[in-house]
């Protein structure tokens, strides 16, 4: 694996544009659970009561949803990026990142160090909840303080139209402009890096592929086999974190060593 790891930072050190791809395989080992998960959210809900048309027509459609999104929130709120975030976070410090496109929702790249202008969330955040009539945006605490004592499913305060975590949802449309964005940075970059993607999520897991076919090179990072394996430059297997953190210790060197 060392060989592997001098080799994908020698790739970083000659690349101009970095994008690097992240799904929840990276947060697994921050202690957030993966939902899908034998066990997780999905064995304790019907995925059917989360889909976004009903969320909007039922009311009791919407206080599952909260219920669902509640768990899942008390999973994130407190979790501290790893090493793996921190190694993002540094790849955007020493110039190398264009920017990162996150599958997840759960705010870590941020506490790690990385700028919002650097980051696209595809499937949004849990940080925030959105007003589905006036986009009003809303810190999440408070709106779990209304859940809390009693407000199930919790209206706006300034227009009194539908709140929700703003995430997207089964049947709801993907952001326009991250989603478009992500797709242009990936066509742009000289090297994409995948960390912790299982690559199965249509449209993200399309990027590595367009990437690819646009001229760059192409490492993934995760535990198990993905679709893209074998259109990659490098493939590692083990835990995303602390292979990140060993590539980036050796960026650093490399850096040291040429200045």
């Amino acid at each position: 694996m060392q060989d592997l790891i001098h080799r994908v930072a020698s790739m970083i050190g000659d690349a101009k544009k970095v994008v690097v791809f992240v799904g929840a395989g990276l947060s697994t080992e921050s202690g957030i659970p993966d939902f899908r998960s034998p066990g997780g959210v999905w064995d304790r809900y019907d995925p059917e009561d989360f889909y976004f048309q009903n969320f909007v027509s039922n009311r009791y459609k919407r206080e599952k949803y909260w219920e669902m999104a509640t768990e899942m929130y008390d999973a994130m709120k407190d979790a501290k990026p790893n090493a793996g975030h921190r190694a993002v976070a540094e790849l955007e410090k020493l110039g190398k990142l264009d920017c990162l496109i996150t599958q997840n929702i759960d705010g870590l790249h941020f506490k790690a160090g990385n700028s919002e202008n650097k980051v696209l969330e595809l499937h949004g955040t849990a940080m925030h909840v959105a007003c589905l009539d006036c986009r009003r945006r809303y810190e999440r605490d408070p709106i779990q303080e209304r859940i809390t004592a009693g407000d199930k499913a919790p209206e706006c305060e300034s227009c009194g139209g539908l709140l929700k975590p703003a995430t997207i949802s089964f049947g709801q449309r993907m952001p326009e402009r991250e989603t478009a964005e992500a797709f242009r940075r990936s066509a742009g970059c000289d090297l994409f890096i995948v960390i912790g993607s299982s690559l199965v999520v249509y449209p993200a897991a399309q990027m590595p592929v367009v990437a690819k076919q646009s001229g760059a090179k192409l490492v993934i990072i995760n535990r198990d086999e993905t679709a893209c394996d074998k259109r990659a430059d490098v493939v590692i297997y083990g835990q995303a974190g602390t292979i990140m953190a060993a590539i980036l210790n050796e960026v650093r060197n490399n850096l040291n060593r040429k200045g």
